[in-house]
């Protein structure tokens, strides 16, 4: 299974990718506020590097349920900064959490590599063609609404189907704009407009989402679901953390997202390790 994201190819028809988070933001639910200077983001990407990290992903809006919008210009400036240090620094390819095509245009021309839309495609209508200009990596990921509104949009009839649904009208738009297939990656969404009942059902049919035959990314990291479970808070939840990660990767996920990159990377390694074993 082949991954394009500009001049980065990856082959993800045995592996699992490690995607490090870091939020240049003041507000995100887990990190909020511990990347907000450009020395400290740069400090973490290196970190994650050294830890063994896959891609880096930067978002510089938060999208917590309740979180406030931001300007395009307020984003870029908090993105500029980062972008040119962290890619000189550790030369890994970078991923940009963005809703905004102005931002994902801004981003692609710092030498970014992929979008990450939480959005998939429905936030702006002109990130489609952004993405497919640059030929750049897209996931799209599952949200209704937006973050003020998604937690009140989780009625579905059958959250993993109406979620494949939502997705393949997400993957038309890519499609019909001129992005290509092996460019995307899917992204159930988990803990977006889902309550925790849903995340779990998400989780557990992971493997029906390979009928896309794309790659799957998830995001279980620190999620609420986890807290609800455990009543942890959102920086003492690494062991529900890394349950989730084995059991989507031993589903089918080719990416995993994580604030807890060395952690995350041996659980991933020794589940993958499981799995080929005889």
């Amino acid at each position: 299974m082949i991954f394009k994201a500009r001049e980065r190819v990856w082959d993800l028809s045995h592996k699992t990718l490690v995607v490090g988070v870091i939020n240049v933001t003041p507000d995100s639910f887990s990190d909020g506020g511990q990347c907000l200077e450009p020395g400290a983001a740069v400090l973490k990407a290196v970190e994650f590097q050294k830890a063994g990290a896959d891609i880096l992903d930067i978002g510089a809006e938060s999208s917590r349920p309740g979180a406030p919008f931001i300007t395009a210009e307020e984003e870029m400036a908090r993105l500029a900064p980062v972008l040119k240090a962290v890619l000189k620094e550790t030369g890994l390819p970078v991923s940009v959490d963005t809703v905004k095509a102005k931002v994902a245009k801004f981003s692609l021309e710092q030498g970014v590599c992929i979008v990450n839309d939480v959005s998939g495609l429905k936030g702006d209508p002109d990130m489609a063609e952004v993405v497919a200009r640059f030929k750049a990596g897209l996931v799209i990921m599952h949200r209704r609404g937006d973050s003020r509104t998604m937690q009140q949009l989780t009625h579905y009839e059958n959250v993993v189907e109406n979620v494949l649904e939502e997705l393949e009208e997400s993957i038309d738009m890519a499609l019909k704009a001129g992005i290509s297939y092996e460019q995307i990656v899917v992204d159930p969404g988990i803990g977006f407009a889902k309550t925790k009942e849903q995340s779990l059902s998400l989780i557990k049919h992971l493997g029906s989402f390979q009928k896309f035959e794309r790659p799957i990314l998830i995001g279980p990291s620190r999620k609420s679901f986890i807290g609800e479970i455990t009543g942890k808070r959102p920086q003492e939840r690494l062991f529900g953390t890394a349950a989730s990660v084995a059991l989507s990767v031993e589903r089918g996920a080719r990416m995993i997202r994580v604030h807890d990159v060395r952690e995350m990377k041996e659980v991933v390694e020794v589940t993958q390790a499981i799995l080929n074993a005889e």
